[in-house]
């Protein structure tokens, strides 16, 4: 039930982020570089300068940028920052059947069209029938708590209502929060941040849309689920 990183890792520390999708980075070598920050929120509380950090090496390619930040790290624990990973870690850990909630399904669907917009991962399976999974990668911390999101998030906000109007169809539907730092004990959704979306978060879970957390770890070149954690809604 693990990810892993198909190209070369290196090490350095964060200069800063800026325009959003960018990075300067020191690498341990000495060299410094740019690299694409695959990330659209704030990274609130998962990157700082000078923190140590891990990107990916897409020197023989033929890509503008040639690194992506994979993973900071704040000295307790590895952060993962690159959104993308988390829905390719979840779908590999279902089929493996490691996550429990999730077992049982023939047939596993990404990225599936519902209106005008995709849901992550589909389930299928002609006793169980269909189950929705929508996916988002936690990031911030506040005390021991992770929380999500770390900015306002209209996206998100229409993801939980069209959870809802899945399961008003009688469909089982998942809001997948994949803890991608260990530092913390538990999650929440971050009130002061999104207040709308924490509201969103609580209709749904009374509306009978699931919610799990788990968390995950980072040994190189691996990326692997590490346990399930409560939460507080």
């Amino acid at each position: 039930m693990s990810f892993t990183f198909t190209r070369p890792l290196l090490s350095g520390k964060i200069i800063k982020r800026y325009k959003r999708f960018f990075a300067d980075i020191i690498l341990d070598s000495g060299e410094k570089i740019v690299a694409h920050v695959p990330n659209t929120g704030s990274m609130k509380t998962c990157l700082e300068e000078g923190w140590p950090c891990v990107v990916s090496d897409h020197r023989d390619t033929d890509r503008k940028l040639k690194y992506t930040l994979e993973y900071t790290h704040n000295k307790k624990s590895f952060i993962l920052v690159n959104t993308s990973i988390p829905n390719k870690l979840i779908k590999e850990a279902i089929i493996q059947d490691k996550i429990p909630e999730l077992s049982g399904y023939a047939e596993i669907i990404s990225e599936y069209k519902v209106g005008k917009s995709r849901i992550d991962l589909l389930l299928k399976d002609k006793k169980l029938g269909m189950c929705f999974v929508e996916i988002k990668n936690v990031t911030l911390k506040e005390e021991n708590q992770a929380c999500f999101p770390d900015a306002p998030t209209e996206r998100g906000q229409k993801h939980l209502r069209e959870l809802i109007d899945l399961k008003r169809q009688g469909h089982r539907s998942v809001i997948f929060f994949h803890i991608g730092r260990t530092d913390v004990e538990s999650f929440t959704p971050a009130k002061n941040i999104d207040p709308l979306y924490a509201q969103l978060l609580q209709e749904s879970h009374s509306q009978g849309v699931e919610i799990l957390c788990y968390q995950s770890d980072f040994l190189s070149p691996n990326i692997f689920i590490k346990k399930k954690i409560p939460y507080q809604i």
